[in-house]
């Protein structure tokens, strides 16, 4: 018989996701040398090698993808049991763990804010990425719900749409075409643009529209966060194509224009996304009504 510890399978998960040793031990708080000795015991217990080294780099070897996979097959039915058990002891408690598009910040904090005012007892953790980690979590299933614009191709998820998500091109009021009015997109074209990185959700959308013309966008600077789109724009670096709503203050306080381009706003959705095999605990299924019934008034401040 097989003997191995859900220690071990927790160990090896996190050196997979990180790629060594000394990496998978400071996200455990376990020391280097603590997490390799795990690793070798299991190993042993195993009676094959799970992990080889090529080019200085560690990979899985065929058995330690099989283990990784019933390992994480083990965890997702512990969870499971876990949203079972919390069930049947009803709302007043509770963990939900929800991940959101760091264009979605501007609501989502709120939506968990009043979310927990309503269900004090839940504890809950609210994480703010770029898109790429959004797809890790749900690969990797770390997460009960995701809040996101477009949702993935290819993977087992269920995305519900819960509110539009308008993008917009925004200027400096200064900028000369501050005042136009039906902007051709081409004329647009030609001016540079401070985008997103490659692989978010706005600047897909955007691309995607400027190629369906035959036309390019011109990218003068990458930003990670839209709040430092939104103080590249204002400082005159160029425009840029955020959500309507992340400009409320910005266009009240007249530290930014939204521009009359022509094919603008691009019409997109906020989604509410979760794995298809996810199991969602009662906080979780109550916290998924609240938003795809309240999210829309809340984010426009009827709340």
């Amino acid at each position: 018989m097989i003997r191995l510890t859900f220690r071990q399978l927790t160990i090896l998960d996190a050196v997979a996701r990180c790629g060594n040793f000394s990496r998978a031990g400071a996200e455990l708080h376990l020391s280097q040398p603590a997490v390799s000795m795990q690793i070798r015991q299991l190993e042993e217990a195993l009676g094959l090698p799970l992990f080889e080294q090529i080019d200085k780099h560690i990979h899985l070897t065929e058995a330690g993808r099989e283990v990784l996979a019933t390992g994480r097959a083990i965890r997702q039915e512990l969870a499971n049991l876990e949203s079972t058990l919390t069930a049947l002891r009803g709302l007043d408690g509770g963990t939900l763990t929800v991940s959101a598009a760091s264009t979605a910040s501007y609501f989502a904090a709120r939506l968990t804010a009043l979310f927990r005012h309503a269900h004090p007892d839940v504890r809950i953790s609210l994480n703010v990425v770029n898109r790429e980690m959004l797809l890790r979590h749900l690969a990797d299933n770390t997460v009960d719900l995701v809040l996101m614009g477009q949702p993935p191709d290819g993977h087992d998820v269920e995305a519900r749409p819960f509110m539009e998500n308008p993008l917009v091109v925004i200027a400096a009021p200064t900028h000369p075409l501050a005042s136009a009015h039906n902007i051709p997109l081409a004329r647009i074209a030609t001016e540079v643009f401070v985008t997103r990185e490659q692989g978010s959700g706005t600047r897909g959308a955007v691309e995607n529209h400027f190629t369906a013309h035959g036309l390019t966008l011109k990218g003068a600077m990458e930003m990670n966060k839209n709040e430092a789109i939104k103080q590249a724009v204002e400082a005159g670096l160029g425009l840029g194509v955020v959500s309507l709503h992340t400009v409320q203050a910005e266009l009240a306080s007249r530290r930014l224009c939204v521009l009359d381009v022509e094919g603008f706003p691009l019409r997109r959705q906020w989604f509410l996304v979760q794995r298809q095999d996810k199991r969602l605990s009662p906080a979780a299924q109550a916290f998924a009504q609240f938003v795809l019934s309240e999210a829309e008034r809340i984010a426009h401040g009827a709340a």
